[in-house]
């Protein structure tokens, strides 16, 4: 709906602004209903919902950054843009905290990629994409232990480890193989020693019939 994709936007630059002034909790109420007003005038029915959006973000927030930073451990919370943050901050509200039968994950992901795209720079859209498919493939459900930044090191150098060990193993298997295709092979038979040794008395004899002869 569209009126619901301006209240997500309302919602994102009240955020934005308080964030972007000092994250002043008494400043809160005052910015999201100045942002009402000059953006959403006549969208009366949605202003509960901007309310719920911005406050529930707000009262999440530690948990929320927390998450960024284990899915994009590249990007510390300080350096994502305000804008970008704010977004990053908003989706995940949603995606996490929100009621998935009103928000279905693939709509917040979708709506906060739009966000980006409209209020952020070139590669906002991108980054948000990014850092929200990685949080609901691999974090996803509210509840569920995220992994630090040295747990998913650990599991990837595990992996790592085990294609090794798998690849140690084929290279054995390859070379067993061979060897037992040597085994395989037929062993010599004495028949060419016996003709050799047969031919070298036929030898013999006619040179002791050539020396006879002289």
């Amino acid at each position: 709906m569209a009126s619901r994709h301006l209240a997500r936007s309302i919602a994102m630059q009240s955020l934005f602004e308080w964030d972007f002034n000092g994250k002043d909790p008494k400043e809160l109420a005052e910015v999201i209903d100045r942002n009402k007003e000059e953006f959403g005038p006549g969208l009366d029915e949605e202003y509960e919902f901007i309310d719920r959006l911005v406050k529930g973000t707000v009262d999440n927030l530690d948990k929320i950054d927390a998450v960024i930073e284990k899915a994009a451990p590249a990007w510390p919370i300080a350096q994502i843009t305000a804008v970008d943050r704010a977004v990053l901050r908003l989706g995940l509200y949603e995606l996490l905290f929100g009621t998935r039968e009103e928000v279905p994950p693939k709509v917040a992901i979708n709506e906060a990629i739009e966000l980006a795209k409209a209020f952020g720079g070139e590669s906002s859209g991108k980054f948000v994409n990014g850092v929200l498919g990685t949080i609901y493939r691999e974090i996803g459900e509210p509840g569920k232990e995220y992994p630090t930044r040295e747990e998913l090191e650990k599991q990837r150098e595990e992996e790592k480890v085990k294609e090794e060990a798998e690849g140690g193993d084929k290279k054995n298997k390859e070379e067993k193989a061979e060897d037992d295709e040597g085994e395989d092979e037929p062993a010599p038979t004495d028949e060419g020693e016996e003709k050799a040794e047969e031919k070298t008395e036929e030898d013999e004899k006619e040179e002791q019939e050539e020396e006879s002869n002289e």
